[in-house]
């Protein structure tokens, strides 16, 4: 178990300051058009191929980091460019965390490289767990997967929403009931190969912010996978669906984990430090403006009521990155979230994210009004992470239940 730290080693700093020059030469200087565009952005993408920024190699390294701080540096950074482009190039990444939390190894070594691809021929993944009446409320997930025994093969119906790189990715995870009489807990995930027919990308969303992120319906019809494409094989969920009948026919509620929460609680803290970056960066704007911005003769932070703001701004931003951090080293030195530290973690870096871009428009007043300036942007990107992999108010409902043991409702 690392010890925990506050000051991040050499190679992290190497790795931070390379990711911040990634993020100020390549992503903001794009930033405003691809957010214009509504497209994906694949020339940052292969650009950040290239580089070696997207790719297996880069975030296992980060992911396996043994301090944990590897994939909150980088989140950080990225976001710090530009919430939407980043997003584009670390969306994969939440496919490649449902594959790592709950495929084999074999499927782990199959299909995570098959997401990335190479430099010169760019994959994107993608994870399918929403549905348009199943959000937050897993529970009421339809997609249903049907094993056909003669054939080894699982056949796949339904509709999911609000998936990142959905319907223009080459592997999709998608969660799917195999058990509907266990509710949440007769969940399972599979992988969808490139080209599989009977998938198809339905509605594309239009969106308030994070613009370059293509989000879209997945279509799933009559899709029929190999058994081998169930994530953690078809023994293993065989014994947890037992298990969680078991439970069932005994009254008890069960401590068993469905795959979609299993990839969110492992990729929470890592939104969280996507939350910080877009705070900070807008938190930078803001105190830049200030200090050079005069009216009545002197610069703007002179006013009290504009410093307080920037003195509480930057508290918070430093109060959420402390929590990203404590979370990410819990998870990696494998202590629990007893007190759903994950889930503090993404709470306050989401509410700090809307709260700071906030103030920094207001600091620029009618310039921060406007496209001129990238604070409305920020202000509108941050606007998601109150919203994706989990509200805040579902966030309050996990912390709520974790501190009273009781299933609030």
């Amino acid at each position: 178990m690392a010890e925990f730290t506050l000051e991040p080693s050499d190679e992290q700093k190497q790795v931070r300051d390379w990711l911040h020059g990634f993020a100020a030469d390549v992503i903001r200087p794009a930033a405003a058009e691809w957010d214009e565009r509504e497209e994906t952005p694949w020339p940052v993408i292969q650009e950040a191929a290239k580089l070696g920024i997207y790719s297996l190699d880069f975030y296992a390294q980060q992911y396996f980091d043994p301090s944990g701080l590897g994939i909150p540096i980088a989140m950080e950074e990225l976001f710090w460019g530009d919430a939407g482009i980043a997003l584009s190039i670390v969306g994969t990444g939440l496919a490649a965390v449902g594959v790592l939390a709950n495929g084999t190894d074999e499927q782990i070594g199959t299909w995570i490289p098959q997401m990335y691809g190479e430099p010169d021929d760019v994959k994107l993944a993608a994870f399918c767990s929403s549905e348009p009446d199943a959000g937050s409320d897993v529970a009421a997930m339809r997609t249903r997967a049907v094993y056909d025994e003669a054939k080894d093969e699982w056949v796949l119906n339904g509709t999911k929403t609000w998936a990142t790189n959905g319907g223009i990715a080459g592997v999709h995870v998608v969660v799917a009931v195999v058990d509907p009489d266990l509710g949440s807990k007769g969940h399972a995930s599979f992988i969808v190969p490139p080209g599989t027919p009977g998938l198809s990308q339905g509605q594309k969303f239009k969106k308030h912010g994070i613009r370059a992120s293509h989000t879209a319906e997945v279509v799933l019809d009559g899709v029929r996978v190999p058994g081998a494409c169930l994530l953690g094989g078809k023994d293993k969920l065989d014994e947890r669906l037992a298990r969680a009948r078991e439970r069932a026919a005994g009254g008890g509620q069960g401590s068993v984990k469905n795959a979609a929460m299993a990839t969110f609680e492992a990729s929470r803290p890592a939104v969280g430090a996507m939350a910080v970056g877009t705070a900070r960066a807008a938190y930078e704007v803001a105190l830049d403006y200030a200090t050079t911005r005069s009216q009545f003769g002197r610069p703007i932070i002179d006013n009290q009521g504009i410093a307080f703001q920037l003195a509480d701004m930057r508290t918070r931003i430093d109060a959420a990155r402390l929590l990203v951090w404590r979370a990410s080293w819990m998870a990696t030195s494998g202590k629990k979230f007893e007190s759903a530290e994950g889930s503090m973690s993404k709470l306050f870096a989401s509410e700090t994210a809307k709260e700071v871009t906030a103030q920094a428009v207001q600091i620029l007043g009618g310039n921060g009004f406007t496209r001129e300036y990238p604070v409305e942007r920020m202000h509108r990107d941050a606007a998601i992470y109150t919203i994706f992999e989990g509200t805040s108010e579902i966030q309050r409902l996990v912390i709520a239940r974790t501190l009273s043991g009781v299933p609030i409702r």
